[in-house]
């Protein structure tokens, strides 16, 4: 009995590696991922949170053509948007942006850089049930801090689970530079990073969640954050100015 539960400690250390170094990039010891998350909160249990040894592939999502987005509920891309390269960028309200495709378990990354006064973010796990992205999905806030100076509500600090749960400290670099931006979801793991820092870490559909989500104006819609797959989405109905490059993405198992 010893030796098999030596052999299976052995089976996950060495699919959690296989995960940090697939995609050919090194990761930091200080690196992680939700399946890491998941494995170590069920060790024994969660199997089906853990890497396999496939091979992940980076898919880039923002080029020249757009394909793979278009406007909230629409078949088109939206007017307002800026691409050059790799980089997206918006200055004032425009509409809203989901992917063409649905996506479950997931790593993506991008950086990203707001003006003043900017408000914007990135969903996941988005469905089209209700009017807005953001009363069905959970978000990573992107924002210009100065927007609450005063009060300083760190539920709606960047990085954030918009209005949910607080970062666990402040990563945000000046405002007009560049940020890093990570999210990763496995099953009901979630964790946000930002530059280089892991500052959240939830599950979703637990009784945490739950029970936070039911304080908060998110409670009017029962469905919100509790799809297993779901488009992502980056807000554009907020004012100010705002850019992403980079921004990839690689499924997880």
């Amino acid at each position: 009995m010893i030796a098999w539960h030596q052999k299976r400690a052995a089976a996950v250390l060495c699919a959690l590696v296989s995960l940090m170094a697939c995609g050919g990039e090194a990761k930091t010891a200080a690196d992680s991922s939700a399946a890491t998350v998941a494995a170590a909160a069920q060790p024994l249990t969660a199997k089906r949170d853990l890497p396999t040894g496939k091979a992940v592939v980076w898919t880039p999502l923002i080029d020249g053509t757009m394909s793979q987005w278009r406007a909230w509920k629409a078949d088109t891309m939206a007017s307002g948007w800026i691409v050059a390269g790799d980089s997206l960028s918006k200055d004032g309200i425009v509409a809203d942006l989901e992917t063409r495709t649905q996506y479950a378990n997931f790593e993506l990354e991008f950086d990203w850089k707001v003006g003043t006064m900017a408000n914007a973010g990135v969903f996941y796990r988005v469905t089209e049930e209700y009017d807005k992205p953001y009363w069905s999905a959970p978000e990573y806030q992107l924002r210009d801090e100065a927007l609450d100076a005063e009060s300083k509500n760190q539920l709606l600090a960047s990085a954030s689970a918009y209005g949910v749960i607080a970062p666990s400290r402040a990563a945000t670099k000046p405002l007009g530079e560049w940020n890093s931006a990570r999210i990763v979801v496995a099953g009901s793991f979630v964790e946000h990073w930002l530059n280089g820092e892991q500052v959240l870490q939830y599950q979703l559909n637990s009784p945490a969640w739950a029970e936070t989500v039911k304080g908060t104006k998110f409670a009017a819609y029962p469905n919100y954050g509790l799809a297993k797959r779901g488009f992502l989405s980056i807000q554009g109905d907020h004012a100010g100015t705002l850019s992403i490059r980079g921004m990839r993405i690689r499924e997880l198992p």
